[in-house]
């Protein structure tokens, strides 16, 4: 077992917004090294394909020493397994999130008794702030530029 502090931030980040960047900085304090998990969710019909969000994550966070940017593709637990990292951060913007992040919390530790879950609330200019309210303004062509990282709308702008 490493004795670096190493955590898992797993999303699927179609696009990284703002609240993401804040939770992500605020990770780095507590945490030696955050790997930011860009989970492929092909489920969820994402709006940007796996590479481009892991480009946008990794952009957005060049210049964090602390950070390491993946794509996965498989159970969680199975993620921290291979990466010896037994700590999740996951954030919760309202009530709306909390039971739906308990119960996966709760499911992950069913599969990994070492395995803990720690939750952050973003700061509250960016509690409103979600992936898919950025995908429903930028279906309509809606200005995002105050949602998401600077790096990120380039790219956005770039792929629309």
């Amino acid at each position: 077992m490493s004795t670096i502090k190493r955590a898992i931030y797993p999303g699927t980040f179609d696009p990284i917004t703002n609240g993401h960047l804040d939770i992500i900085i605020r990770a780095c304090k507590m945490f030696d090294e955050i790997i930011v998990a860009v989970a492929d969710s092909e489920s969820k019909k994402p709006m940007f394909s796996l590479q481009q969000r892991i480009k946008m994550v990794k952009t957005v966070t060049k210049d964090f020493p602390k950070i390491k940017v993946v794509g996965f593709h498989s159970l969680l637990v199975d993620l921290s397994d291979d990466l010896d990292a037994n700590i999740i951060i996951r954030g919760l913007r309202a009530v709306s999130d909390f039971e739906y992040e308990l119960q996966m919390g709760y499911a992950n530790a069913s599969l990994k008794k070492e395995l803990e879950t720690i939750y952050l609330m973003p700061s509250l200019e960016h509690a409103f702030v979600s992936s898919s309210v950025v995908r429903s303004i930028l279906n309509f062509h809606g200005k995002v530029e105050h949602l998401v990282p600077k790096e990120a709308l380039m790219l956005i702008k770039c792929n629309a």
